[in-house]
């Protein structure tokens, strides 16, 4: 019976035994002698991760030495980066900032020229006069 490395997952004693196999390979005695439940249930835990592809075990000697095997973590993976929120958008190239002091200058530009009416009227008289100072010439 093969087991989802979801359910794997659930138990927190499966959990400390991949982080303790992620730091390398390790005995089934090393490991045991870290958690307060016998050996044999160790072995157990051990044998649900080989099941569900996220362990696997080398015999040498009369030992099994248990590693991580990260392909098996590829679906909870791929669920997290499904889950996982999008990267925020990059930021513009001109700073928010920059738009408030220039939004501030046009209104300041057009509230001035709105103040004095004539500067309108200066700039229109002297472009004619330009042009008639060319067709008396």
């Amino acid at each position: 019976m093969t087991m989802d490395a979801f359910a794997a997952l659930a138990d927190p004693v499966r959990r400390e035994l991949l982080r303790q196999l992620a730091a390398g390979p390790a005995r089934v005695v090393d490991m045991a002698s870290a958690h307060p439940i016998s050996r044999p249930a160790i072995s157990k835990h051990l044998r649900a991760l080989g099941s569900a592809g996220l362990v696997t075990a080398d015999d040498v000697g009369r030992e099994r030495h248990y590693r991580l095997d990260r392909a098996g973590l590829a679906p909870v993976s791929a669920l997290l980066a499904e889950l996982a929120p999008a990267p925020p958008a990059p930021a513009p190239p001109i700073a928010e900032q920059a738009f408030d002091g220039l939004e501030l200058e046009v209104r300041r530009v057009g509230r001035d020229r709105r103040a004095t009416p004539d500067a309108a009227s200066t700039t229109t008289e002297h472009t004619n006069i330009g042009h008639i100072d060319e067709e008396t010439a």
